[in-house]
């Protein structure tokens, strides 16, 4: 069993929101800087950036799992980890299709960057990411776990995109169990929404910046995978 700090929820400069500094040697740095061991990078409906920051880990003590925040038809966000870059692609590839094909406007949502390993352009995204796909939640989870992922709705008390407040509640078909709070303890989240004392509730810090990424998780893990990721927040939230 190893003890390490894990952020499972880090955007890059593919994300129209996070700064500019959010590259993948920097993202890297600050992650072992923070004696942060194990990442998720999760941009907004996109994983182009992923093999990036996997390759500038390598060599270093960073485990990097893929990952993306899917937003649903319902505008609720999700953060979807696979063990492997292949099943991100199958996904992505299933976004992407269900993803309005509508420009990007840097000047007002951000710039979305491709980039490489060392941090160097590549190219622009144009099309928006930050936009909804036609994926209801349920679909959604439904091809996330029929490619052998893990599903967390996201900051699910925050207003904006959140799952709570979207819909009122957590549907019982869904059969969740873990689900990531933002900027709120257990105690003040349950206070809030009473019948969360019965989900298992993992803090995040979403990080769209630099700071942001401290290792806001503490895991004790048998081995690094999606299947040993459920079991201790199952087990240890």
């Amino acid at each position: 069993m190893k003890s390490l700090k894990a952020e499972l929820h880090i955007h890059t400069v593919l994300s129209p929101c996070a700064t500019l500094e959010m590259l993948p040697p920097f993202i890297v740095e600050r992650a072992l800087e923070t004696n942060t061991h194990l990442i998720a990078i999760t941009d907004h409906n996109a994983s182009a950036n992923v093999p990036a920051i996997i390759k500038a880990a390598e060599g270093t003590e960073l485990t990097v799992l893929p990952g993306i925040e899917l937003t649903t038809a319902e505008e609720i966000h999700v953060i979807c980890l696979f063990d492997t870059y292949a099943q991100l692609v199958k996904l992505q590839k299933i976004v992407d299709e269900n993803l309005p094909n509508i420009p990007n406007n840097p000047d007002f949502f951000g710039m979305q960057l491709i980039v490489d390993s060392e941090g160097n352009y590549i190219e622009t995204e144009t099309r928006l990411l930050s936009n909804a796909t036609h994926l209801s939640i349920g679909e959604a989870q439904k091809h996330v776990l029929r490619l052998g992922g893990l599903f967390i709705p996201a900051h699910v008390n925050r207003e904006e995109n959140g799952l709570l407040p979207r819909l009122g509640g957590i549907p019982p078909e869904l059969n969740l169990s873990v689900l990531e709070i933002s900027n709120i303890s257990r105690s003040q989240a349950i206070e809030r929404y009473p019948y969360l004392k019965d989900y298992h509730l993992i803090p995040s810090s979403d990080a769209h910046d630099l700071d942001a990424i401290s290792g806001i998780l503490s895991l004790q893990l048998e081995e690094i995978s999606v299947a040993a990721l459920l079991h201790a927040f199952q087990t240890q939230y």
